[in-house]
């Protein structure tokens, strides 16, 4: 049963607004509707982008964007939503900036980057703190509660949610509130306090009914479904869900139409009823994997383990259940608890510092003030004279006393930094080891066995076989641990080191391949003190690790040429091949490139493939904006 999930709250448009209207009034209109009506909402906003950006209006380009960023987030386009708030960053505008992190916030923490999500929420909490902005202020509280409660650290979630909660009735925030209820009953549920639950989301439910809400309201309606499920009321689960998924799909949340699926999915395996089931799973999976939410994916891998489980179809249950479980893998680590914990410690110790370093300077400064004061009262003829110059001694001496506090806030920054990444680097460094000594040594011991089979004993040809392609998969998989070994334990990766690793890999590949002729161009000049981080430097191997394999599998080529390129702060890179190439318009990316294109984004790289039919394929990646030195890996 833990696998259903309470969701959390949180036509030309000239036909609908005159095309004369500022920027300013276009996106405004569109947050006031677009919880109800996102794709118009869209629309509009991309109207006020392009006016914004027209008029090369900078504030309002950012706020377009990060507008923009905030409906895909809850129409379940994550990547997009990422990308379009992290480009809004760009202002001088702290409250925009402020909204912009939240927003990173609230796509981190649906995507289980929970501590991404933290960072985050906690700058965008010092901004609203700074301006006062009550309102706000209560909104991140609630959504850093959130995280905490998806870690099962229920007192902290609680505490947070209780602070916005005083915040939001102080305001007669009536949203506010019901998101509050809503997130309090969550962990209720997980509690097993399953009435108590069911009553705070009833009461949600009521207060989006009358704000008129669509996402509000679908939200609610799912999460009462969900109780009900846990209550065994299976047919009154079924009908909230039901109603769940119609909002959803006419207001196009694909996260909330993918959670709706799995729910009526996993309630109907549980009660029995397998028909027609699968096409439920096979819906949650196709939008889940779209809008790439996690926990929706999670949860349909697992139905696709139960449903074929109560076919007694097990050969096919055990393989989803092995997929279910390296997904899991991929997304938690065991020290992510310990993350969120010590992110918040070095936060509040940060800002305490920073409080009181503050606090004595306005101390000083109100001295300097009430001294200056006396000053002019007792000031009369040389008397007045000797007293102005007193307190002009006494008011450099506080500047001076002030410069110093100034510098010591620094030096603490500093050393907080320093400290940081030296814990890092040590944690990077335990897990290189542990990896080297622990699964290594595992692997090799996993092929000295097969060996000793096939050896050892008379075994039959499709046997041996098989066990000849385990033993080549391990091998493989030895290779690629000691690459990420090799990243994991430089703070930095030189480009002539990188270069001296592709050259070893491509030898190998020629080695490997008598019928392919490689060429491999590179420029060495000027580039001894440009370093790439560990994580740029593992993706662009990786890429180029890839293109490569693609070109010996798929393009039957002949020739595959190798440029690595560095001038003016850019690294170029392409991998061209003579093959068989194929039509961009028709084919449907497989794994490889789509890989390739999610490591060029995430080291803010840029990847171009050129292709047609029997004239071979281009792979280009560009870095812009290389810097002098690069040493750290954050």
């Amino acid at each position: 049963m833990k696998y259903i999930f309470f969701v959390l709250l949180v036509v030309s448009t000239h036909s609908f607004l005159n095309a004369q209207q500022s920027s300013v009034k276009l996106n405004d209109s569109a947050m006031s509707f677009y919880k109800n009506d996102p794709q118009r909402a869209l629309l509009v906003l991309e109207e006020a982008l392009q006016i914004s950006e027209e008029k090369t209006d900078h504030l309002q380009i950012a706020k377009s964007k990060n507008n923009l960023g905030i409906v895909y987030r809850d129409l379940g386009d994550f990547e997009k939503a990422l990308h379009l708030s992290t480009q809004a960053l760009n202002t001088n505008d702290s409250v925009l900036k402020a909204s912009a992190y939240n927003n990173i916030g609230v796509v981190n923490r649906n995507l289980a980057n929970y501590d991404e999500a933290l960072i985050n929420y906690l700058k965008a909490l010092d901004i609203y703190q700074a301006k006062q902005m009550k309102s706000e202020i209560a909104t991140t509280y609630n959504s850093i509660g959130l995280v905490y409660s998806y870690n099962d650290i229920n007192n902290k979630a609680i505490e947070y949610h209780l602070k916005a909660k005083e915040i939001f009735e102080s305001i007669e925030n009536k949203k506010g509130i019901s998101e509050v209820y809503n997130n309090i009953a969550i962990i209720y549920a997980n509690d097993g306090e399953l009435e108590k639950a069911l009553d705070y989301f009833k009461y949600s439910l009521e207060i989006e009914q009358a704000l008129n809400d669509k996402k509000g309201i679908a939200e609610s309606v799912n999460n009462v479904g969900a109780v009900y499920y846990y209550l065994s009321e299976i047919d009154s689960a079924l009908v909230y869900f039901r109603k769940s998924l119609a909002i959803e799909k006419s207001i196009g949340d694909m996260a909330g139409i993918s959670a709706s699926y799995n729910n009526m999915a996993n309630v109907l395996i549980e009660a029995g009823r397998l028909n027609g089931t699968k096409t439920y799973i096979d819906s949650a999976m196709y939008f889940a994997q779209n809008s790439k939410i996690a926990v929706d994916i999670e949860s349909a891998l697992h139905n696709y383990s139960q449903y074929y489980e109560a076919k007694n179809e097990t050969k096919t249950a055990l393989s989803y259940f092995k997929e279910l479980v390296v997904f899991r893998d991929s997304l938690f680590s065991l020290k992510t608890n310990e993350k969120i914990a010590e992110l918040e410690i070095e936060y509040q110790t940060e800002k305490k510092e920073k409080e009181i370093l503050s606090q004595r300077a306005d101390i000083a400064e109100q001295e300097l003030e009430l001294n200056g004061k006396n000053t002019q009262l007792l000031g009369l003829g040389v008397l007045a004279i000797i007293l102005g110059l007193l307190g002009y001694l006494f008011y450099s001496q506080q500047r001076l006393k002030n410069r110093q506090l100034q510098k010591e806030n620094e030096l603490k920054d500093a050393l907080i930094k320093i400290e940081t990444q030296n814990r890092l680097q040590e944690q990077r460094l335990r897990i290189s080891r542990d990896l080297h000594d622990n699964i290594g040594a595992q692997l090799t011991f996993i092929i000295s066995s097969l060996d000793n089979l096939k050896y050892g004993f008379q075994l039959p040809e499709k046997l041996s076989n098989k066990l000849k392609s385990i033993s080549e998969f391990t091998s493989t998989t030895i290779y690629e641990l000691r690459d990420t070994i090799w990243a994991m334990n430089k703070n930095a990766i030189s480009l002539e080191d990188l270069q001296s690793r592709i050259s070893n890999f491509i030898d190998k590949a020629d080695l490997a391949s008598n019928n392919v002729q490689f060429d491999y161009h590179t420029n060495t000049s000027d580039i001894e003190n440009f370093k790439l981080s560990s994580v740029q430097g593992m993706n662009v191997y990786r890429i180029i690790q890839e293109a490569i394999n693609n070109a010996l599998k798929y393009a039957s080529a002949t020739k595959i040429t190798v440029d690595f390129n560095y001038s003016k702060n850019q690294l170029t890179v392409k991998v061209i091949d003579d093959g068989q190439g194929f039509d961009l318009e028709d084919v449907q990316f497989g794994n490889g490139i789509n890989n390739m294109k999610k490591r060029a984004h995430e080291i803010i790289g840029e990847i171009v493939i050129v292709s047609n039919v029997k004239h071979g394929t281009s792979i280009q990646l560009q870095i812009q904006d290389l810097k002098e030195n690069t040493s750290n890996d954050v």
